[in-house]
């Protein structure tokens, strides 16, 4: 049995316990502060848990069938769960099983009877560790000038994006893009100026991104990339045409405003449905040529190769 037993919280909790008695106390406890999500079974866990992805997971650790132990390793074959964090709730006292428990990378043990107070002061440790864990990856995830992703995060991204387009026999498409003559714009304004030109050009790439799971990148210097999972090349075509229309209307003032710029961009863009064998690095090569083709046509244009 599942239940979702509040409403919705910054933060999310999965609690796994055969016992309807812990599940409604554990709730009383951290339904204030929590969304709680419950499982009542090992199995329902290693269902809702890559479903729901919680940010942390309190796993009973003595349960019929499958126990919190087998769950857990379970949870960190997963790429996709092995980094939430879990805590086991516990009756035992026994040091061997917390020993275990930790060897399998759990992060904290929650004996019963709950004492409230301290229940509350663990959970919040721990996500206070996870927040602190996450404003750091978004620092080495970020590019400091655009505030967009940084080519580490291009990188990750592009290649889970990658095997899920091959899992599902879904297109994947990618822009990668250059803005025009910016050397020249440097030399003629200075680097103050085209650091603005980057700021404001990553403004316009996020803008015309239309689903969430789209995705820009400052890939280095004036080159961005544009990931579009699940899109057919004639749905990136389109949007690379926005993109470029939306960079060529850009009118940038000087920080003395006694001048106008502006810039263009050329993008090349490349659309498949990967099967098992294809490379990444070919995709990505022929995104390059057909940028350079973009160029060598007279730059301010969008070309691509089917």
């Amino acid at each position: 049995m599942e239940k979702n037993l509040t409403n919705s919280k910054k933060f999310s909790l999965m609690i796994v316990d055969d016992s309807g008695t812990n599940l409604t106390a554990m709730d009383a406890i951290l339904n204030p502060d929590y969304q709680i999500y419950t499982a009542d079974s090992g199995e329902l866990a290693l269902k809702l848990i890559p479903e729901k992805l919680p940010d942390l997971v309190l796993l009973d650790l003595i349960m019929p069938g499958m126990d919190g132990f087998q769950v857990l390793k379970k949870l960190k074959k997963n790429p996709n769960t092995r980094r939430i964090p879990v805590i086991f709730i516990t009756g035992s006292g026994n040091e061997t099983d917390e020993e275990q428990g930790f060897a399998l990378g759990a992060v904290d043990y929650i004996r019963k009877p709950f004492n409230n107070e301290l229940v509350k002061a663990r959970i919040k440790t721990h996500i206070e560790i996870l927040e602190q864990l996450r404003a750091n990856e978004q620092l080495v995830l970020t590019d400091p000038l655009t505030g967009i992703a940084n080519r580490r995060n291009f990188d990750e991204r592009f290649m889970m994006e990658w095997r899920r387009a091959i899992r599902e026999k879904t297109a994947i498409s990618f822009l990668m893009m250059d803005l025009d003559k910016f050397k020249s714009y440097n030399d003629t304004y200075g680097h103050p100026q085209g650091d603005a030109l980057l700021k404001t050009a990553a403004k316009v790439f996020e803008a015309k991104m239309r689903r969430p799971g789209d995705f820009a990148a400052r890939l280095g210097g004036e080159e961005f990339g544009i990931i579009l999972p699940n899109t057919t090349l004639e749905a990136a075509l389109t949007i690379a045409e926005d993109v470029r229309a939306g960079i060529e209307a850009l009118y940038i003032p000087t920080f003395d405003e006694s001048k106008i710029t502006s810039t263009t961009i050329s993008i090349g863009v490349v659309s498949k449905i990967p099967v098992k064998g294809d490379r990444i690095e070919d995709f990505i090569t022929r995104a390059d040529k057909n940028l350079y083709a973009a160029k060598d046509g007279g730059r301010n244009r969008v070309c691509h190769t089917n």
